[in-house]
């Protein structure tokens, strides 16, 4: 069942994704080679914690931290690593913050360093395919119309869309209804509506969609080990279109 927010909750659900799109705003700048995702966590996890918020992610289901960080060829859900970043890395920060009972979520890729052709490529259309998703985000339009532009967009540039990682309907939980893959035909899938809160999240490889899932439980990486991004942002349905609620 898909649960239509109030304006008042939107406002409350907003505060939570401001709260995240702060977050992605500090570290932009931190990230160059020699930095840590294990200080990426930290940093997410302070901020967090300065805005009286929690860090959902951390204890959900099991998992550990803060915040997913997931380099080169890992798709999502990657633990944070002492290990330093190195020049030509590309790395995707996930992350979920508790305000007042309601929750933001926001993943954004980021170049470290000097990238490869290919790497910047992989994260240009990956962000025009959420920009692309987001602008058929309208009521009255369907979830296919999101996911068939996404996956269009992705292909025709030669890439592959993930299929197994899903986007979510958010709230005062983190998945809610809808969930859909970021593949589809236009005209189908649920119809829009306002009151709607939702994200789009396409995850996007450089080669094969299919992935595999690392001993831990959670790593998600290309099968072929090639590279992969994502950017996301929690939206909300409004008569007026689409609103980015974790606008940076």
């Amino acid at each position: 069942m898909v649960i239509l927010k109030s304006k008042h909750e939107i406002e409350a659900i907003r505060r939570a994704c401001q709260v995240v799109a702060e977050c992605h705003r500090t570290i932009a700048p931190l990230i160059q080679p020699g930095i840590t995702t294990y200080e990426i966590e930290r940093i997410f996890e302070d901020i967090m914690l300065k805005h009286g918020a929690k860090p959902y992610q951390k204890g959900y289901k099991g998992y550990p931290y803060a915040t997913c960080a997931s380099p080169n060829d890992v798709i999502a859900h990657g633990f944070p690593s002492k290990k330093p970043l190195e020049e030509g890395d590309i790395v995707t920060i996930d992350t979920v913050a508790e305000l007042d009972g309601w929750l933001g979520d926001s993943a954004w890729s980021y170049a470290v360093g000097k990238i490869s052709p290919t790497a910047e490529k992989l994260m240009r259309v990956t962000k025009e395919c959420l920009d692309l998703g987001i602008e058929q985000a309208q009521p009255g339009n369907r979830l296919g119309d999101i996911t068939s532009t996404i996956q269009l967009h992705a292909e025709s540039n030669g890439f592959g869309v993930v299929r197994d990682l899903l986007a979510h309907g958010i709230g005062r939980d983190l998945h809610e209804e809808p969930t859909y893959a970021h593949v589809g035909k236009p005209g189908k899938g649920a119809r829009i509506k306002e009151g709607m809160v939702f994200t789009i999240e396409p995850m996007i490889t450089e080669g094969t969609y299919f992935m595999s899932i690392d001993p831990d439980g959670w790593t998600a990486r290309t099968l072929d080990n090639k590279l992969a991004a994502q950017y996301e942002h929690t939206i909300a349905i409004t008569a007026e279109g689409p609103q980015i609620l974790t606008a940076q």
